[in-house]
């Protein structure tokens, strides 16, 4: 059984208090929904940016919006691919969240086959590694490659995965901090390193997925990964705890841990800053009240919001539910001014306002 070793340190625990002071401003923030919409597009493009260029990507944050928009953009097959995957992954990631699934092992293969499609043979995409992995550090002026960490033996990491996915039912129903379980998880999968390719992808979007299934996800408005991505030598110190598996198992996370939070904080602390000034502008000075969709009024947007356009057929196919509901929504978003309706009958179809 996984049992990460760590302390709750005064730091961790001032910086946890402040994350859920600023949650609790976060979701009494009056925003129109465009402005969330907005607010929640740029924080997929900075996530899937920073978590793919540390993985050495070379696409900049307006192809990355590009992208995610389905423009053509002039760059290496393999880097949008890399893109396409982990905008694929944060979706997958929002349906299991929406349907209440646990997090098993086999969601955390099928995230890695999201992350890795195209860019690894099938053979190897959403399956453990056979082999031995090496951790690598390259230096220019050094003939050869250090080694900085040895994996454990490819017969080893189901059971380890297993173990992972054991400790997060667990620590859920012990009461461990989101957070906390979100950091612990994202270094023993930096540790397994259970794949051939695509382990640091894999391991930033389980962290997310953790926050986003305990209810910590800010209303999806923030990018973890960017503070990894502005330092990647403190992320690489911070996650480095061991020579090899064995080292690291018997590792303190404390350190890591401080790291992890310290990130949160930061980037919940600027989402903050964004969602006060835009609920305090004049656009929202026009909600007298605020404006309160339910989940699956803001799928329809976020499916607006990639499309531009839909239909009742759209919204059928995207909520799974009857016509009636799928209508009923729609009109629901017409009287709150969100949509507009364009063409009758047949030819009807649903736009942002």
């Amino acid at each position: 059984m996984f049992h990460p070793k760590y302390k709750l340190t005064d730091r961790i625990l001032s910086q946890l208090i402040a994350v859920a002071e600023a949650k609790a401003v976060i979701e009494r923030a009056k925003l129109l929904p465009k402005q969330e919409l907005r607010l929640r597009r740029s924080a997929l493009v900075r996530m899937t940016h920073a978590s793919t260029k540390i993985e050495g990507n070379a696409l900049n944050i307006r192809q990355v919006e590009a992208v995610a928009e389905r423009k053509k953009v002039a760059a290496p097959a393999r880097d949008i691919y890399e893109v396409e995957n982990y905008l694929k992954a944060w979706r997958f990631i929002t349906k299991l969240v929406e349907q209440k699934k646990p997090i098993s092992e086999k969601v955390i293969l099928k995230i890695h086959e999201l992350v890795t499609e195209k860019t690894l043979p099938a053979s190897q995409s959403g399956r453990y590694r056979l082999s031995l992995v090496y951790v690598v550090r390259r230096r220019v002026s050094a003939a050869k490659q250090e080694v900085i960490y040895t994996a454990p033996p490819a017969n080893t990491v189901p059971l380890l995965v297993k173990n992972l996915v054991k400790w997060l039912e667990a620590s859920e129903k012990e009461g461990i901090h989101p957070v906390v379980a979100a950091g612990a998880a994202h270094a023993e999968i930096a540790a397994i390193h259970p794949f051939i390719d695509g382990n640091g992808r894999t391991a930033r979007a389980v962290a997310t997925l953790v926050l986003y299934k305990r209810g910590y996800d800010f209303r999806r408005l923030f990018a973890l990964e960017d503070y990894y991505n502005r330092e990647r030598s403190k992320y690489y110190e911070a996650i480095h705890l061991g020579k090899n598996y064995d080292e690291r198992r018997n590792a303190d996370l404390t350190g890591w841990l401080e790291y992890f939070v310290k990130g949160f904080k930061e980037e919940i602390d600027d989402v903050k800053a964004k969602v006060i000034a835009l609920s305090a502008s004049k656009a929202s000075d026009k909600l007298q009240n605020q404006v309160y969709l339910d989940k699956e009024q803001i799928q329809i947007l976020d499916l607006l919001d990639k499309e531009g356009r839909i239909t009742v057929r759209d919204v059928l196919e995207t909520l799974e539910c009857p016509r009636r509901t799928a209508q009923y929504h729609l009109q629901q978003l017409k009287k709150a001014g969100v949509i507009k309706q364009t063409g009758q009958g047949p030819a009807a179809a649903y736009i942002l306002v």
